[in-house]
């Protein structure tokens, strides 16, 4: 039974891993996971609007870049009732299995893929094995098919176990753009979890190693800067154009001369600068992308406010108009120790566990804080585990894969403390 199960997850993570979709345009996946919750029987299944805010979604592509994905998913066979709830881009679901009176305990789990062309190096194992991503430029880099696998075995062990009350597993979209954590914590079905259980595989903990909560994950904030300024010939009147390309310069070097602060880590990055037409032309328009990054909220919003003063005044500086906007952002939150004491205490009885780390420091940042912030906030308590996986090359790499063997320890482990919370009453 056990080895049936480990294929069941096995193949539900493949079929997951060759079909990969950016953040809002999970259509296919969002009908994958509503086909498996109807096979298993789930008493509700929430999708698109349904469960979410709306108006909170960030760093929503516009129609342009939805449309081709939806129509793919589409000539793909994918429902017509599905698609018309995930319409614009309102990807997502919520399962909702009722067992009984008891606490409600949620489980969070990520559907978007990476923009990234996935290997077919021959001992890459997808590519060899023939579940390679077939949507050329976009892979689960980050292992969120294995994530996927282990909520829908979760859900499985749970209806089969010995558990009394409600579970509610979130399959959140657009984690990688840190775009669907406010929205769907906001969007009512998380305001009557008493616990959250958040998960991860990997980064850099090896099968058999279990995470039972993540400490300091840091508050990000993604930031555009678009520098408005007037062309003219570079060569004959470069005095009369605004200098687009200049202020951005300028904007960059000053971004990252922002005074580190007292009370904590801070980060700052520029990742991408477009925009000119040619060498000898004064640009017009140039758009950058940047990032920062706090060890507290607070230190993030410090390091959003100087990003923006800087950009502020190198268009001042040379001329231009500047527009920044914060397409998405994050705040810190920290795993409670209460559930994660007891979180590692079931983990160091699953088979497959030998060791437990009982916290880390995350060290990177997770949309899943909104709804961490959103149980705590209504006096629940939330920790966001990792758990081991041998993977081969680093997150977000063309050749990241992971060790599927880890599969059904993340369903044990995660059942296994449903299971035990719901012996209790929050």
């Amino acid at each position: 039974m056990a080895h049936e199960v480990r294929n069941r997850l096995s193949e539900l993570r493949r079929d997951f891993h060759r079909h990969p979709e950016p953040g809002w345009r999970e259509f296919r996946t969002t009908a994958r996971v509503v086909e498996e919750l109807e096979r298993i029987g789930v008493d509700e299944i929430a999708v698109g609007r349904e469960v979410l805010a709306t108006d909170e979604r960030m760093a929503v592509p516009d129609a342009s870049e939805l449309e081709p994905w939806r129509e793919r998913a589409r000539q793909a066979g994918v429902r017509s009732d599905v698609l018309e709830r995930t319409a614009d881009g309102n990807t997502g679901v919520v399962a909702v299995v009722e067992e009984g009176e008891g606490p409600c305990v949620g489980v969070r789990v990520d559907l978007d893929a990476i923009s990234m062309r996935e290997s077919t190096e021959d001992d890459h194992r997808p590519a060899a094995a023939g579940f390679r991503s077939e949507h050329d430029g976009y892979m689960h880099a980050c292992g969120h098919d294995a994530h996927l696998a282990i909520a829908l075995g979760t859900i499985e062990a749970v209806k089969d176990g010995d558990f009394e009350g409600t579970l509610k597993v979130f399959f959140q979209p657009a984690e990688e753009i840190s775009g669907g954590g406010k929205a769907m914590a906001e969007g009512g079905y998380l305001d009557d979890v008493d616990y959250l259980l958040a998960l991860h595989v990997g980064l850099g903990h090896p099968t058999g190693e279990f995470v039972a909560g993540v400490e300091k994950p840091l508050a990000m904030a993604h930031v555009t800067a678009t520098f408005e300024g007037a062309s003219a010939h570079a060569g004959k009147a470069p005095n009369e154009g605004g200098n687009a390309m200049q202020a951005a310069a300028t904007a960059i070097q000053n971004a990252y001369a922002i005074p580190r602060h007292s009370d904590g880590m801070t980060r700052v990055n520029v990742g991408s600068i477009e925009g000119g037409t040619a060498s000898n032309v004064i640009a017009e328009e140039i758009t950058i992308e940047a990032e920062v990054r706090g060890e507290t909220t607070g230190l993030m919003e410090y390091m959003r406010t100087e990003l923006e003063r800087v950009l502020y005044a190198a268009a001042e500086m040379h001329d231009c108009d500047v527009t920044p906007r914060v397409v998405s952002e994050s705040p810190r939150v920290d795993s409670h120790p209460a559930l994660r004491d007891l979180i590692g205490n079931v983990a160091w009885g699953v088979p497959g566990v030998d060791r437990v780390v009982p916290a880390t420091d995350f060290g990177a940042s997770e949309d899943v804080t909104y709804l961490m912030q959103r149980v705590q906030d209504n006096n629940g308590l939330a920790s966001y585990v990792l758990i081991g996986t041998d993977h081969p090359t680093s997150h977000h790499t063309p050749t990241f894969d992971i060790d599927e063997e880890s599969l059904d320890i993340g369903v044990a482990v995660l059942s296994e403390t449903a299971i035990e919370l719901a012996r209790r009453r929050p």
